[in-house]
């Protein structure tokens, strides 16, 4: 019995609202929704891509920014790892969970200053258009121009070292600021075509939005309307 300043609680109330979400995640407005909330991730990502851009071919040492990892090609489908939709072996687009930038530096002199345009340009996005992608969410691979020899990660620690248990990796902050990853090897295929957008080039003058990228439009179009049916 319930007491006093308490609210009823009727477990087949849960069990009823449980299914009813399942229903809606597997009908054809769900699985829009759920589709279209996937490829906003995408064009999150690649958006907050160019802020980043914008502000880093500012710096003479970078010679050179790509965009790699998922948001760098076309969604595909697949079964997702989400309860419903795996059980029902339901393919939805890839979900991109973070943002991959690959930089060509000349000097690692100016990682921290590299570091804070970079944290900048995040939150001047979210605050103009409400997208947040955070600092965590990002990973730059430092390279070696003309090379491409991989020379460490870009840390997003406030100062270095900073007394974590991941400063202690060998080599870790020889550079300041250059993260080094027990265990970590870059994967050359990340720099192949299909799989690596090249957004700016310093010896070229070439500079292309990563925003330009095409996604599947149809599905962000059929999950806004989803939405909308359901308001």
């Amino acid at each position: 019995m319930a007491t006093d300043g308490e609210d009823d609680f009727d477990e087949f109330d849960v069990e009823a609202w449980q299914r009813e979400q399942e229903e809606h995640e597997l009908s054809a407005a769900g699985i829009a929704e759920q589709n279209g909330f996937l490829l906003r991730g995408y064009r999150d990502f690649r958006q907050a891509a160019d802020r980043i851009v914008a502000v880093w071919q500012g710096f003479p040492e970078v010679a050179s920014i790509a965009l790699i990892g998922s948001a760098a090609m076309d969604p595909w489908k697949e079964v997702p790892r989400f309860r419903n939709y795996r059980r029902a072996r339901i393919e939805l687009w890839h979900e991109c969970k973070d943002l991959d930038l690959a930089l060509w530096l000349t000097d690692l002199g100016s990682l921290n200053e590299l570091r804070r345009a970079k944290n900048r340009a995040l939150r001047d996005l979210h605050d103009e258009t409400g997208i947040g992608v955070a600092a965590h969410q990002t990973d730059v691979f430092i390279l070696e121009p003309g090379s491409d020899r991989y020379l460490g990660r870009l840390c997003d620690f406030n100062r270095c070292p900073k007394g974590k248990p991941e400063c202690l990796v060998p080599g870790c902050g020889a550079s300041g600021h250059l993260r080094q990853i027990d265990g970590f090897r870059f994967r050359r295929e990340s720099l192949a075509p299909g799989r690596m957008v090249r957004l700016f080039d310093r010896a070229s003058g070439a500079l292309r939005r990563a925003a330009d990228l095409p996604l599947p439009v149809a599905d962000l179009i059929d999950a806004a309307a989803a939405g909308d049916s359901n308001q």
